[in-house]
């Protein structure tokens, strides 16, 4: 919209235009054009309505007046229009009073759209929140503090204070949140939803209603106590008559749903799997689901006060459809195995399905009973016929099972009471020290199937045998006894896990004590004796006894484990470390220190050793209550230990050589042999027999190392004293004897002398290469130089042989002194450095030749030349 501007030029004075007439007239025109605009206009904006019913598109439309009164106003504004209005006012006041008129409507619909406008959008993140929130936790709280907004608009707006303004935006607000239920209880989508979420989404939609009417008449009574002289005394009808219709619509659906569920609760998944016939389960719950499809396909909606009375309609044709047929049906498809609800027993729990649904179709009769026009209808009357016959066949059904309870209990239940407490796996008497001996808690599952069914059966009303009720009475104190014997028993079964062999023939004695006690509960005691609480504390007295005496057993137990594994992970092999990479110790230095260093260690082991027959006289006062180190309780546990300790020895030396082996077959040089010119042959010094010898003697004296381990006199942890076989010869008695005739130690044995000798056979293989070097000193250096003297070859011939014995010597320093091969070192430099001196003698010896014979030509040419002069 925009104002049209005269074309005449303004540049001069009011006064003075105002008295030119053709620029008065041509302004007079102009004023007419924007006049008819204006009126237009507003009446334009005063015939708008908002879009739709929600109160968002009220704000919508005073934003949208606002903006375009604005518009005009702001070009009225303009200084070229106030020019042209002071022009006309100046030159004929009588055609501005109505411009002015026009004006003045303008400004004052401008003021109250922008008033409005400003107002009304206070409201707007509310009612956005209202319309398009997710949750209803959004909605319940949107609610009060939307009306709170109004109320302050109410107060402060000078348009929306009045009931012409507010009461229509209410509607409007009302409407929206009935919008928000129809969305959210849809009832093409509620009925095939779970029946707890559909509840759920009607019980909040009922709130949410509910809690717009509260809030309403709260805001009422806060804007009388704000001490406002206009009050809200707006037509309750106009506002909530249809959100109040909405509120019974949604009851009767939550109605509607209630009695699905009663229904379906017969069929709860707790119930379905123990059923055995879970097809006609299946095929009752469609009989349920069909009750209910009418209101899927509803051609109406119920929401709509215009459809109050077909609702009313599917609702009395609902209630007529959930009658006792289908009640008749789940009794007759169920009967032979009912379904129960959770931890009831199956008799009890039989008669109490019965009667819950006994108790639904009663519930259905009551509702019948209350539309008297319903019941003595032809329809009611076969309903009620029906619900007689239903009820005398529950009535049978539950009668046959009672009897035959009371009559199985009557006999089943004494001879039951009359059970041992316990059961035992031993079938031989007396019991043997045997880890199998088992004992069993032997209370039948039937005597608690029976307390549970007599207490159900009370809290039906019904009478009970009197045993079974003071069976019943006493069912604290049954499930205290077998909880406490359970525990019991686990004691014992971990207790007897805990001992090996050697600790049960230890402690046969206390072993045998207890299974004395606890035979009495095998053989004599039963559910029916008084002194089962007294059987209970002494067994467990007489367990906590021997399981502190076991712990304290294997106290001790790990302590000598200890001592023997220490024994058992000592290294009796260990090397000297080299001072520098490339030198290690010569092979007696290498063997003299893994002597020394296992002397040392041995020392340490004995003394480990000498310290586990205190441990076991420390038991046999545990066990034996004597501390001589040969009680004969304790024959057998001595004599176990004394097989783990050659176990462990054995071990140790097993180990110890087998590591000894690895480290001669890895390429990790130990120590270092010389390779030696002892002409006319290349030796290895030591020896290869000197290394084999020595090697040997370390592999004897490390299963010697048993030898310093004395053995126990039979029957006890004391050592054997020495014997005196002969005169002269001591004989001590140790582990040596047996440990030394282990297949695994001779094996390993073997295996080292065997690698070694390989190993040694290897490099005398290698030496061989230096052979090629032999003529060196093999050949009669005499004889060869007495030759070439004789023959006086020619100097090539002498040249031949020096370079020769040149290249020897310049070859032999360029190769490798050092071969390492698995764990030997051999140093070829005393064998190099002998070739090379060798190859130097004959250079030295073929020069002083060659020399001599140079002189002896030298010396007879010179008599030549002076025979020569002589003659001249």
């Amino acid at each position: 919209l925009k104002l049209e501007m005269p074309t005449v030029n303004l540049d001069r004075e009011v006064s003075v235009l105002a008295t030119v007439p053709g620029v008065v007239q041509s302004l007079k025109s102009c004023a007419v054009t924007w006049q008819k605009l204006i009126s237009r206009v507003l009446e334009e904006q005063l015939k708008k309505v908002p879009q739709d019913n929600g109160p968002l598109a009220e704000i919508n439309l005073w934003r949208e007046n606002n903006a375009t009164l604005r518009a005009l106003t702001e070009q009225i504004k303009l200084p070229e229009v106030q020019k042209v209005l002071e022009i006309l006012q100046e030159a004929e006041s009588k055609f501005t009073g109505d411009l002015q008129i026009v004006l003045s409507d303008l400004k004052k619909h401008h003021m109250e759209a922008e008033d409005n406008a400003k107002f009304l959008s206070t409201l707007e993140r509310h009612l956005k929140n209202l319309s398009t929130g997710t949750g209803v936790d959004v909605i319940s709280s949107t609610i009060p503090s939307l009306l709170n907004a109004l109320r302050l608009v109410w107060i402060m707006s000078r348009h929306y204070n009045k009931d012409m303004r507010m009461v229509p935006f209410l509607e409007r607000v009302s409407w929206e949140i009935s919008q928000r239920v129809r969305r959210v209880v849809d009832l093409q989508t509620l009925f095939k939803q779970d029946i707890a979420a559909a509840k759920k989404k009607i019980t909040e939609a009922k709130t949410t209603l509910e809690q717009w009417k509260k809030c309403y008449f709260t805001t009422c009574i806060q804007v009388e106590e704000s001490g406002s002289e206009r009050y809200w005394k707006f037509d309750v009808k106009r506002l909530f008559e249809k959100t109040d219709y909405m509120v019974s619509i949604c009851q009767d659906l939550y109605d509607i749903f209630q009695v699905a569920e009663e229904l379906h609760n017969i069929f709860i998944p707790e119930l379905i799997t123990v059923t055995e016939n879970p097809k006609g389960v299946d095929e009752l719950q469609r009989e349920v689901n069909i009750v209910i499809s009418p209101m899927e396909d509803l051609t109406f909606d119920p929401f709509n006060m215009e459809n109050a009375r077909d609702w009313a309609f599917v609702i009395e044709e609902f209630r007529e459809d959930v009658t006792v047929e289908i009640v008749e049906q789940i009794f007759d498809q169920n009967l032979k195995d009912p379904p129960l609800y959770k931890n009831h027993p199956p008799v009890a729990g039989a008669i109490s399905w019965s009667r819950s649904l006994s108790h639904r179709i009663k519930h259905t009769i009551t509702r019948f009973q209350e539309e008297e026009e319903l019941l003595a209808s032809e329809r009611g009357q076969q309903v009620k016929q029906i619900y007689l016959e239903v009820t005398k066949k529950m009535d049978e059904y539950e009668d046959e099972k009672y009897r035959r309870w009371r009559e199985r209990t009557e006999h089943v239940l004494p001879l039951l009471l009359k059970d041992t407490l316990l059961t035992s796996s031993a079938t031989e008497e007396p019991f043997t020290t045997k880890r199998s001996v088992c004992f069993a808690l032997n209370f039948s599952p039937e005597i608690q199937d029976i307390i549970t069914e007599t207490k159900y059966m009370e809290q039906l009303g019904l009478p009970v045998p009197e045993m079974a009720r003071y069976v019943a009475l006493q069912e604290e104190k049954y499930f205290r006894y077998t909880n406490k014997m359970k525990a019991m028993l686990v004691r014992y079964h971990k207790l007897m896990e805990m001992m090996n062999e050697a600790e049960t023939k230890l402690l046969d004695h206390y072993v045998q004590e207890l299974w004395k006690i606890l035979k009495s509960g095998h053989k004599r005691l039963t559910w029916k004796s008084v002194g089962i609480g007294e059987f209970i504390v002494q067994c467990t007295q007489t367990i906590g006894k021997l399981e502190l005496l076991v712990h304290q057993i294997h106290y001790i137990s790990e302590d000598i484990n200890s001592k023997l594994q220490s024994i058992e992970s000592t290294n009796l092999f260990k090397f000297p470390h080299s001072k520098n990479g490339d030198k290690c110790p010569g092979a007696k230095e290498f063997f003299d220190y893994v002597k020394c260093e296992r002397a040392t260690d041995v020392e340490q082991l004995v003394r480990k050793y000498s310290a586990i027959p205190q441990l076991l006289i420390e038991v046999e006062r545990r066990v034996a209550h004597t501390d001589s180190g040969k009680s004969p309780k304790l024959a057998s546990y001595y004599a176990y230990w004394e097989n783990r300790i050659y176990q462990v020895l054995t071990q140790l030396i097993v180990k110890n050589l087998q590591a000894f082996n690895a480290c001669v077959l890895a390429n990790v040089p130990l120590l270092q042999i010389e390779a030696v010119l002892s002409v006319p042959e290349i030796i290895l010094q030591p020896n290869a027999s000197e290394i084999e010898k020595m090697t040997v003697q370390s592999i004897q004296d490390c299963v010697e190392v048993t030898k310093h381990f004395v053995r126990w006199m039979h029957g006890t942890c004391i050592e054997c004293p020495p014997q005196h076989a002969k005169v002269d010869e001591v004989v001590t008695f140790s582990f040596y004897t047996d440990v030394s005739q282990s297949p695994l130690i001779i094996e390993q044995a073997v295996l080292i002398t065997q690698n070694v000798h390989k190993l040694l056979a290897s490099l005398r293989e290698y030496l061989n290469q230096w052979k090629k070097y032999d003529l060196l000193w093999k050949s009669d250096k005499g004889t060869v130089l007495d030759r070439l003297a004789a023959e006086k070859p020619a100097c090539v011939v002498f040249d031949e042989h020096l370079q020769f014995y040149m290249k020897v010597a310049q070859e032999v320093t360029q190769q490798s002194l050092i071969k390492d091969e698995q764990f030997i070192r051999l140093q070829l430099a005393p064998l190099a450095s002998a070739v090379q001196e060798n190859a130097k003698s004959w250079l030295m010896s073929l020069g002083k030749l060659l020399n001599e014979l140079a002189r002896e030509e030298l010396f007879s040419l010179q008599d030549e030349i002076q025979v020569g002069v002589f003659s001249l």
